[in-house]
């Protein structure tokens, strides 16, 4: 069993199971609409350093700005800030510990959780799975 899922909500981007499964690989869906979690090391995005956009893998949702990317060690993309209004959070209680869940504010994506073990300006962690985001360049 994967991480609890919150109580149904409402987003701006809204799809059907079926819908989210047509648009998704596998392991997207099973982390952004499931709440898994990728196996630490295996995204790409984790040695991603150009200038850009990290995105939702799910809506598109732009999240957090290149710059804002930070090598943590843990095997996961980290950032110490997302774009204002961008991400949500919710508490996750699963796997017998409270951490706090962050998701797309726009569709709800599961994307990782945060933690208070970040570096300046904020010392926040926002710890997420590869498999949830996107990358879009700067030009």
């Amino acid at each position: 069993m994967f991480g609890a899922k919150p109580a149904p909500q409402s987003f701006p981007v809204s799809k059907t199971e079926a819908e989210w499964r047509a648009i998704l690989r596998p392991d997207a869906y099973r982390v952004l609409r499931e709440h898994g979690t990728e196996r630490a090391g295996t995204s790409p995005l984790n040695n991603e350093k150009r200038a850009g956009t990290f995105t939702c893998a799910g809506c598109g949702t732009a999240l957090f700005q290149a710059d804002t990317k930070f090598e943590s060690g843990t095997g996961w993309p980290s950032f110490f800030a997302p774009i204002d209004g961008a991400v949500a959070t919710t508490t996750d209680r699963s796997f017998f510990m409270t951490r706090t869940e962050v998701h797309c504010a726009h569709c709800g994506g599961h994307l990782g959780h945060v933690f208070p073990d970040g570096p300046p300006p904020t010392g926040q962690r926002y710890c997420m799975n590869g498999v949830s985001l996107g990358f879009v360049p700067a030009d």
